[in-house]
């Protein structure tokens, strides 16, 4: 149920800063279309820690409506407190998405333990499946392999969104948490080699705006089609390059915006983009195939 090429969504904004629904709502349908094989609204892509909450649950509503319950929809409910992430992931579960997708808690800097308990406590308040996030860059924070195996355990806690980019890690995490632990890369550059070591799927920035290439890497190689999947992987790499030349999700907005999906507008405190980075954006999409 949750393999493949999956998308951290972006959320379409307007040029006042508020939530496009309809342009979310079109670009979910799109991504289907295009092969995406999972839905993930509202993590960093999507801007979470800049919408208010009363946006973020109707973002996830938005995305399961939309979605219908042709591909899984795995909810982002994190924050850096556990009562607020208790919220988040009670509402994902009640609206009826497939999974939730916690982060480890930013700015806290929590011990191990301490994350133990964070996300205990989220999943023995909501009988939902839960990804942890491992984001160490974007939380400060990394935990440790030992502390996933002992996540591991709860019923609820199924598997990772390793943003590492170490990949060892997989491995190590096979062996602590179980065959069954479901491994997903967070990061476009090592999904395939995430996938050797023992994943079965990436959460991709990428896909907002490649979504049929990424969709037909995964499933190149879950084929065994594996020259075929290492040259769209090849072929990927300027653009995976280019969406990361500034903060995501600027890049990938803006990347977005030049297909019609979404405009470029970002939250502050995220810049607009540069224009050299548009530039270079461009760039990649056009080398990429997706532009003129």
């Amino acid at each position: 149920m949750f393999r493949g090429s999956m998308v951290a969504l972006i959320t379409p904004m307007r040029a006042d800063g508020s939530v496009d629904e309809k342009a979310f709502k079109e670009l979910v349908e799109w991504q289907i279309a295009e092969g995406t094989e999972a839905l993930v609204p509202v993590g960093t892509t999507g801007e979470s820690p800049t919408l208010s909450h009363a946006e973020h649950k109707r973002v996830v509503e938005l995305c399961i409506e939309a979605a219908g319950g042709r591909v899984p929809v795995i909810a982002g409910a994190g924050s850096n407190s556990t009562a607020e992430a208790v919220d988040f992931a009670q509402h994902a579960q009640h609206a009826g998405a497939d999974a939730i997708l916690v982060v480890t808690p930013y700015y806290n800097k929590p011990t191990q333990e301490g994350m133990f308990l964070h996300f205990s406590a989220i999943a023995d308040a909501a009988d939902i499946p839960m990804f942890i996030y491992n984001i160490p860059a974007r939380s400060v924070v990394d935990m440790s392999v030992e502390t996933m195996g002992r996540l591991a355990k709860h019923k609820n806690i199924i598997g990772v969104k390793d943003a590492t980019a170490n990949l060892t890690r997989p491995l190590h995490t096979k062996r602590a948490c179980g065959e069954d632990f479901i491994q997903l890369s967070g990061e476009d550059h090592t999904a395939l080699a995430f996938n050797a070591s023992g994943g079965v799927g990436c959460i991709s920035v990428t896909a907002n705006v490649a979504p049929r290439l990424c969709a037909e890497m995964h499933k190149a190689w879950r084929d065994g089609r594996l020259d075929e999947a290492m040259a769209i992987q090849d072929r990927l790499v300027p653009l995976h390059d280019a969406l990361f030349c500034e903060t995501s999700p600027g890049p990938v907005k803006y990347a977005a915006s030049l297909l019609a999906k979404s405009s470029d507008h970002c939250r502050l405190p995220l810049a607009p983009v540069g224009e050299a980075s548009k530039a270079r954006v461009r760039e990649a999409m056009v080398s990429v195939g997706l532009l003129n």
